[in-house]
């Protein structure tokens, strides 16, 4: 599409209204799309606040601005209104700390996290890179949501090597402070074999909460319940008590909470509840509950005024 006079004036003064602008899929709560995660993540660490767009909930703008700044993909970063560029460039101006500059913030942080390796993680770390081409190295990436990967690919020499069980591990700038502490160990049971992460710094797990616990802690005022079901069905079964509701609507206001909040997720069964809850956990909360059985529980065993569907 073109970019008409109209959509180049909005785009500027999107730019004029916010130092540092990041044109995205979704919005930092909730990315949707895995290079924005990735830009987002980086962004977060780096600036306690920012300009974002929702190229998915603007067409024009979500081809206009590839247009306006010639540049093909999203997400797209704008600093000072200049274009930075996408997720790839982004990542690699932070390790060189050029991103740091270009924001004003301080120099990055360049400290070794401390890694523990099993001796059995290593022996089968070192059988899969026996055949590792020269300049190929172990990279061990930590998202922001605290998901750990591991690649073998090339050494740029701008990453934070970290050493343990005589292995060579590298990160990029982001992913070594979330990696702090980590434990890396070789697990072969009924499961099946492969690495274990363990990592002490991602939030706690979503804890079980049964329905009297529920009830009790609503009484007690200790929790607050997140509805995660869909209108017609909280239409049919309402829950008695004050609670919030999880739409496209609140998810925003929802995940700007404070993050130590407890929050009880809740649906029909439990199994919808236990996603949202998991999806809170990567956003950062972690004092976080699924309520088992849901509403269906609810009225068989406290309110059996609540209809059962």
């Amino acid at each position: 599409m073109s970019l008409t006079p109209e959509l180049k004036a909005r785009i500027e003064s999107t730019l004029q209204a916010n130092r540092v602008v990041l044109f995205m899929k979704g919005d930092p709560a909730s990315p949707r799309c895995g290079f924005s995660a990735k830009a987002v993540g980086i962004l977060n660490d780096l600036l306690p606040d920012y300009g974002s767009v929702d190229v998915l909930a603007d067409p024009e703008i979500r081809e206009g601005i590839k247009e306006f700044g010639q540049w093909p993909t999203i997400p797209q970063l704008y600093v000072d209104g200049e274009l930075v560029g996408g997720s790839d460039i982004i990542e690699q101006m932070l390790n060189s700390g050029e991103l740091h500059e270009v924001l004003g913030v301080a120099p990055p942080d360049r400290r070794v996290p401390e890694v523990h390796i099993s001796a059995a993680a290593a022996e089968a770390i070192g059988r899969a890179m026996a055949n590792a081409e020269a300049g190929i190295g172990l990279h061990l990436s930590v998202d922001p949501r605290f998901n750990a990967q591991f690649q073998l690919k090339p050494v740029t020499g701008q990453e934070i090597v970290a050493e343990a069980a005589g292995l060579r591990l590298h990160f990029d700038l982001a992913s070594a402070p979330r990696a702090n502490g980590i434990r890396i160990d070789w697990i072969d049971d009924a499961r099946g074999a492969g690495l274990a992460v363990d990592n002490p710094n991602a939030p706690p797990a979503v804890k079980t909460l049964s329905v009297q616990d529920l009830h009790d802690r609503i009484i007690a005022g200790s929790v607050d319940v997140v509805d995660v079901r869909p209108a017609d069905a909280r239409a049919l079964a309402p829950f008695p008590y004050p609670h919030e509701v999880l739409d496209e609507d609140n998810h925003a206001r929802l995940a700007a909470l404070p993050k130590d909040l407890p929050l009880a997720f809740l649906c029909h069964h439990g199994n919808s509840s236990r996603q949202a809850a998991e999806h809170f956990r990567g956003l950062g909360f972690h004092d976080l509950y699924n309520v088992e059985g849901g509403i269906d529980a609810w009225s068989a065993q406290i309110d059996p005024k609540v209809p059962r569907y």
